[in-house]
C-alpha cells in the first residue's frame, strides 16, 4: 500500500494529523511545506491547537462551531450542514504564534490547513464572503470550485486552499498536470494534499499520482474522509457514475503562486477546450 494514501484514524476527534515529518516517506522524502489535520466533532466537543511558526486556515467543512484564535472571538461560524450543499464555507486565517479553539455547536468537520508563515497577516475570517462557486471545464471534465484562499485573494503568505466538486462520472485535476519545479513563471513548486469526500458516502473515487518518467506511478481508490499526498507529478481524479466527489486541496511551496504544466501527451485536451 502506498504511503501517499492516508486513512482516517477513526470517526471522532482528530482523525488526520499530517505534519511535515509524518508526510516524509520514500515516496515523498523532500516534503517540507503542507500540514493537514482533520477533526470530526460532536456538539460540545472541542478542538484546539497552536500555530507555532506556521500559518493556519481553519475550514469548516460542514457543521457549526464557535471559533476563537489570534486574540479574536469569531463567534459561531458555519452554515452548510453537508459539504455537498455546495454553499461557500466559513474559514478563518490564523498567523504564526496564535492559539485557537473550536467548540462544536452541531456535528462538525473542521480542517486545519497549515504551511510555513512568511508574512504578517492578522487573524481574520476569510469566508464565506468573497468565495463564489466557479464552473470549470467542459463535458465530463466539468467541475465546480470554491477558491477559498487562492493567489488572487491576498489573505495568506504561503497557503493556497480550494474546494472542488466533481460530478458523478466526471474527471477533475484533469488533464493531468504537475507543479513540482521551482521555475517561476513557467511553473511553481507546490506540495498538495487532497481531502476526499464521496456522496453517497459508501462510494469511492480514483486518483493517480505519476511522474513522466514513471519513477512515481501510484493509482488508488479513495474513500470518504481519505487524504492523498501529492509530493510531485501529475494527479488526476475520477468519480465513478453514481458518486459525486468533493475534495479540499491545500498547497504550499517556496512561492504563493499556482503555475502548472499539463502532461505533454494530454495537453491537447486543454488546448481544445480553451
Amino acid at each position: 500500500m502506498t504511503q501517499l494514501l492516508r486513512k482516517p484514524a477513526g470517526t471522532t476527534g482528530k482523525v488526520h494529523e499530517i505534519t511535515v515529518d509524518k508526510a516524509r516517506t520514500s515516496e515523498s522524502p523532500d516534503w517540507g511545506y503542507v500540514g493537514f489535520d482533520l477533526w470530526r466533532l460532536h456538539a460540545d466537543d472541542r478542538a484546539e491547537g497552536r500555530t507555532g511558526d506556521r500559518e493556519v486556515i481553519l475550514v469548516l467543512v460542514e457543521g457549526k462551531a464557535h471559533i476563537s484564535g489570534g486574540g479574536q472571538d469569531f463567534g459561531e461560524l458555519g452554515a452548510r450542514m453537508s459539504v455537498f450543499d455546495r454553499i461557500p464555507p466559513h474559514a478563518v486565517y490564523l498567523p504564526a504564534g496564535a492559539d485557537w479553539t473550536a467548540t462544536a455547536t452541531t456535528e462538525c468537520t473542521l480542517a486545519v490547513c497549515s504551511a510555513p508563515a512568511s508574512g504578517d497577516y492578522p487573524a481574520a475570517q476569510i469566508g464565506p464572503e468573497g468565495i463564489d462557486l466557479v464552473e470549470r471545464g467542459r463535458g465530463t471534465n466539468t467541475r465546480y470550485i470554491h477558491p477559498i484562499a487562492m493567489e488572487e485573494r491576498d489573505v495568506a503568505s504561503s497557503l493556497l486552499v480550494t474546494e472542488v466538486y466533481t460530478p458523478s462520472g466526471h474527471w477533475s485535476s484533469y488533464p493531468p498536470h504537475r507543479h513540482d519545479e521551482d521555475n517561476f513563471p513557467e511553473m511553481t513548486y507546490l506540495e498538495e494534499t487532497y481531502y476526499h469526500r464521496l456522496n453517497p458516502a459508501q462510494g469511492y473515487g480514483h486518483q493517480r499520482v505519476f511522474t513522466e518518467d514513471r519513477s512515481l506511478d501510484v493509482t488508488v481508490s479513495v474513500s470518504d474522509h481519505d487524504v492523498m499526498l501529492v509530493p510531485r507529478g501529475h494527479h488526476p481524479c475520477g468519480a465513478p457514475y453514481g458518486y459525486e466527489m468533493y475534495y479540499l486541496n491545500v498547497m504550499a511551496g517556496p512561492m504563493r503562486k499556482w503555475r502548472f504544466r499539463n502532461h505533454p501527451d494530454h495537453d491537447w485536451i486543454a488546448r481544445r477546450d480553451a
